[in-house]
């Protein structure tokens, strides 16, 4: 993937790998990092992920019927992936880099930010839903794995490097725009963040942003001509690519001049690697894989350049930043904008992205009115125990994230339909 500091790992010191709770000793073969990926992969949220949506629902297929599109879980595995080679690149730890992909996702709620958009509305009296600060909260408090000797949740119990890597947003709600924590989890926030630059996203955390962009503009645009949406004919239209640009400045690069996308596009469409067409035949298949190994090459490489040049061997969790041109941000908002432009936007999506919404509300009152009883037996003690409605409002949101594409159909129709 490009240059590299061929550097030994950094080291990362004690205070970087404490836990929230006390543990005895792991096995002294395995590294805190190594334990923290494991926790991750192993985790009932990361294998709840194959059933949520990335950009169509889990179990449709695309172009013949053959091509299976990815899911949460597909995309987050791909993101890792991309992501440890870039950590390793640049002199971080793999394992606390991939550790970070891997969780990056856990928080999204049924049917992906369709679905994140609902339980915001839901939320706004209780501090508000965001599927980063969710994804703490899985990792802290709800996902089962390490019980205090007071019986408190540490949820997975990982490292503060760990924790601080996976936060893409390392600040409380404050006002419009995302934000990586709720209020009910700033004591474990600020514990992992103590001594750490107040707002200043870490080095690992940077990278597994840029991997999360790369992974699923590369992967979702595979997707998108399996299904035929997309054909490479029309990307080679100077209509259809300015269509393109215009939709990527609305959706992915507010401010950009749509005029000066365009000549982008055309050279990126342009690259020796792109196929002539594709009708998913063998040799068309391996031209496809060809093309997402060569833009995800592309993209990884020319973040990693930027950065050695940028700053050499000071690539520490707080000494440097990932350096990603701007011409090569536009080239990866570009490959999303032709998603949006050919999948998302197209009517039958939109309808089925209303029905959805409708589902969720509907599933949120009846959840609400039948609560605890209606909430899963892990989450009852905590409704029963809120003082607010605020909070108790928080529970049944915990529970609505934690549920699947299929599940939220499946209790929909048993506690709304039933």
């Amino acid at each position: 993937m490009g240059n590299s500091l061929q550097l030994p790992m950094s080291q990362y010191n004690e205070h970087d790998q404490e836990r929230w709770a006390p543990e005895p000793p792991g096995n002294p073969e395995r590294g805190v990092f190594e334990r923290d990926r494991a926790r991750v992969l192993h985790s009932a949220a990361l294998r709840r992920l194959a059933a949520k949506t990335q950009v169509v629902g889990p179990g449709e297929t695309l172009g013949n019927g053959q091509h299976i599109p990815r899911t949460r879980l597909t995309h987050s595995l791909e993101c890792a992936q991309v992501g440890r080679e870039m950590g390793k690149a640049l002199g971080r730890d793999p394992d606390l880099v991939e550790t970070a992909c891997l969780a990056h996702d856990l928080g999204h709620p049924p049917f992906g930010h369709n679905g994140e958009a609902v339980l915001a509305d839901l939320a706004t009296g209780c501090g508000g839903f965001e599927g980063n600060a969710q994804s703490l909260r899985l990792l802290t408090r709800l996902e089962a794995k390490v019980v205090t000797e007071d019986g408190r949740s540490a949820g997975l119990n990982l490292t503060r490097a760990a924790l601080d890597a996976a936060t893409k947003y390392p600040w409380p709600a404050r006002g419009e725009g995302p934000f990586g924590v709720y209020e009910d989890d700033l004591p474990v926030f600020r514990w992992f963040r103590d001594g750490l630059p107040d707002g200043r996203v870490s080095f690992e955390a940077q990278i597994m942003d840029w991997a999360d962009d790369v992974a699923y503009s590369v992967h979702d645009l595979e997707d998108a001509l399996h299904s035929g949406h997309v054909t490479l004919d029309a990307l080679r239209s100077p209509v259809e690519r300015a269509e393109v640009c215009e939709r990527t400045v609305g959706w992915y690069a507010p401010g950009a001049d749509p005029a000066a996308l365009e000549p982008i596009l055309a050279r990126l469409v342009a690259q020796p690697y792109w196929p002539r067409h594709f009708d998913a035949s063998l040799a068309d298949l391996a031209a496809l894989k060809g093309l997402t190994s060569a833009l995800i090459g592309r993209l990884c490489r020319s973040a990693q350049d930027a950065t050695v040049h940028a700053y050499g061997e000071r690539t520490g969790r707080y000494d440097a930043d990932l350096v990603v041109p701007e011409t090569t941000r536009l080239e990866c908002a570009l490959l999303k904008g032709i998603t949006a432009h050919y999948v998302m936007c197209r009517a039958d999506h939109n309808a089925n992205q209303a029905r959805q919404r409708e589902l969720v509300a509907e599933l949120a009152s009846a959840i609400t009115l039948g609560a605890p009883g209606t909430l899963e037996p892990a989450l009852r003690p905590a409704f029963t125990r809120a003082g607010t409605d605020a909070g108790r409002v928080r529970v049944v949101i915990d529970q609505i994230a934690s549920l699947t594409d299929t599940s939220a159909v499946a209790w929909h129709a048993r506690l709304c339909r039933g």
